[in-house]
This record gives C-alpha cells, structure tokens and sequence, in this order.
C-alpha cells in the first residue's frame, strides 16, 4: 500500500494533511526518512511519525493588527478585516493572516503544512468575520472533526441587491465553472452543497442571514447567483461594477472547545462600512434582528421556507 494511504487509513486524517506531513520528512519507514507520499510499505515495515507544534519564525514584515474575540492555550477567534488573505498561495503577494500569527509569536498547529500553520477553516479575501485558529495539534484534529460532523458552523450576514421572496433553502451542487476557473457554478458533477437564507430586513436591497450545512467555495455567492440574487458588491458573481467592497460577514462561530467540550457561540462586531449599510436598511429593529439568541433560535426553527434543488 502506498504510505499516503497507509497513514490516511491509521491516522484519520486528510490526505492533503498526510501529504505535507510526509514532504516535511516527520514520517519513518524502518528508521529511515521518507518525503514520498508514494512511496510502497510492506505488511513487515515499522513506520513510526512525528506530529509537531512549534513556534514558527516571522519571515514577512506585518504592519496590520487584527481584533481578538477569544484565546486560551487550544483556541484563537479573530475578526477577520475585508482584504486580508488567511494563508499563502502563489499568487499572494501580500501579509496574510498566518504571517501575522507568526508576528504574534502564537503557538500554532502543524497538520495542515509550513504554509497554513494553525488554519483549520478559511474566509474569502473580502469577506469579513468570525475565524478561528488552532493552537496545538490536539484542537486541530478535534476542531477538524467538527467541520465534517457539523457540530462547528457559522452564521454569515449578507446584504443582496434583490429582495427574497421569502426564507429558502438551496441544495444544490457546487463545482469548478467550465467557462471560468476562478469561479464555481451548480454543477451536476459538483459536490454536495446545501445553504439556508433567512430573510431580516428590507428595502431596495435587503439583509439576510445565511446558514451553511456544506463548507463549498463562494458557496453562498454561488447558491444566490442561481436564484438570480447577488451580494453588494460581489464583482465576480455580481452583474455590475459596486464601489463597495463585498457584504458578505462571518457574524457568529459555534463550535465545541477541544479541551473543555463546551458548546461556544462567538459574535464578530460588523465593520463599519456594513453597519453603514445595514442602518439604511433596517430603521428601527436590526438590534433585535441581530441579536444572537434571535439568529440561532430562527435557524434552529427555520419554517415556511422555499426549497430550490
């Protein structure tokens, strides 16, 4: 069997996340080191692996800060800022969010490689909100769980141009466009996908909440796009040019802490740009339709709503 699989297999883990911790050289077949992922093991090999948690060294100058909303020694929630990328790719050439944790001296997870120390889940670069990062290896594996089982989820808050006719449910799937490779689409070949819309304040353009069973990108870009709805603006999905930045805000994280097994709710404070937008649209009860307690309980009893798949 090929290690990658072998240690898929015995560890639980992504293979992406198997994959870099091979490449790193923290994996041993007979005692020796092994960066190949392909590599063949044999029914008689002993394969023995390292998982680390280390303090990663600042290599790029970081001249931001970004708000805190909770840590401990397992956990960091932040209030991501629109325009901040959550990790490097060949195409950044700015700070990310990871170099300023780096900047922070904050102990980080290593599960997910050298350049992704500590993100168990990612937001868009315009989009704003609840974040949270892992600190050791332990809150990663067990924070990772909760994506798949669902028990870890967010509630984002969304401004469309076209009003809702009601509440709705989309299941519908999600997968590369054919005709252009920076966005996605519905897809029959997609993945699974499957978002509620709740529907908060109107006038020309409205406020939603936004609720995901699936963690798919631009998923709620995507799933508004097929019902002909588009979030102020969304350039890339969005059918004109908007001097705003995209309204598209991570407002509460749930989850369930690693060591302590309590049920958190975190609330990310609304930028200023949208809390700009959303007083024009709600004139007199967007406290109460922003109230936590109200959000969860509207989704924990979502009712006479429409369902497009």
């Amino acid at each position: 069997m090929r290690l990658d699989k072998y240690l898929v297999k015995k560890l639980n883990k992504s293979r992406n996340q198997i994959a870099h911790l091979i490449k790193e050289g923290l994996v041993k077949v007979n005692h020796q080191t092994i960066t190949k992922p392909s590599f063949d093991v044999k029914d008689s090999d002993i394969v023995t692996y390292e998982l680390k948690t280390c303090q990663v060294p600042q290599t790029t100058k970081v001249d931001f800060d970004v708000e805190r909303i909770y840590e401990d020694d397992d956990i960091l929630v932040i209030n991501k800022p629109s325009g901040l990328v959550v990790h490097q790719a060949p195409s950044v050439k700015v700070p990310t969010l990871v170099d300023w944790l780096k900047s922070q001296n904050i102990t980080l997870s290593t599960i997910s490689g050298q350049e992704r120390h500590g993100i168990v889940h990612r937001i868009d670069k315009e989009t704003t909100g609840a974040l949270v990062i892992a600190k050791n290896n332990h809150a990663h594996e067990h924070l990772s769980k909760q994506l798949q089982d669902k028990s870890m989820g967010r509630i984002y808050l969304a401004i469309i141009d076209v009003p809702l006719k009601q509440n709705c449910q989309i299941n519908r799937p999600i997968g590369r466009n054919p005709k252009n490779r920076l966005k996605n689409a519905i897809v029959p070949s997609g993945k699974e996908a499957k978002t509620n819309f709740l529907k908060l304040c109107t006038n020309k353009e409205e406020l939603i909440a936004c609720k995901l069973f699936t963690g798919r990108t631009h998923q709620i870009r995507v799933h508004l796009h097929s019902i002909n709805r588009h979030i102020i603006g969304d350039e890339l999905y969005g059918a004109k040019k908007s001097e705003d930045r995209i309204m598209l805000h991570a407002y509460i994280l749930y989850l369930i802490h690693p060591s302590t097994n309590e049920k958190m709710f975190f609330v990310a404070d609304i930028f200023e740009d949208m809390q700009t937008k959303i007083k024009s649209i709600c004139k007199e009860d967007r406290h109460e339709k922003l109230n936590k307690e109200y959000l969860i309980n509207q989704f924990d009893n979502f009712s006479d709503y429409r369902v497009f798949d």
